[in-house]
């Protein structure tokens, strides 16, 4: 299976009163660990529009362990998890650079929707073939 690794620098934006990230902003991190997983697998976010299907997020999960806070350098590694019928699952872990603990795990579940009808849709030969590759 195909796994990425992005690195990201904690700016104070992304941080509370306490210095700590803000629990939502890690599904913004999984967000841009899923676009660079697409991309390395040789299928853009944008590519899925253009030929007129999406993957909207249907669940999102996170599992909070410990805190990353303002300046840390985080490594976020995502990878497909499942693929079932019009449902995928894309995993995330993030962690400080160089510590092995996971301050963060989860995942979000996508379903393939034709962006015409807003309806689900069979997942693009394609995008199989590209999971299928992963393995």
């Amino acid at each position: 299976m195909k796994k990425v690794t992005i690195e990201y620098r904690v700016p104070y934006a992304d941080t509370d009163q306490m210095g700590v990230v803000y629990y939502g902003n890690y599904l913004t991190l999984f967000e841009r660990a899923r676009n660079e997983l697409m991309r390395a697998m040789g299928y853009t976010y944008k590519e899925c529009e253009l030929e007129g299907w999406g993957l909207p997020v249907t669940h999102a999960e996170c599992d909070y362990r410990s805190s990353a806070r303002y300046d840390d350098l985080l490594e976020v590694t995502a990878w497909v998890r499942a693929q079932k019928g019009v449902r995928i699952e894309i995993a995330c872990e993030v962690r400080r650079k160089g510590e092995e603990g996971i301050l963060v795990s989860g995942y979000t579940r996508h379903a393939f929707i034709d962006l015409k009808t807003f309806r689900p849709c069979p997942p693009p030969e394609r995008f199989l073939a590209m999971i299928a590759e992963g393995d």
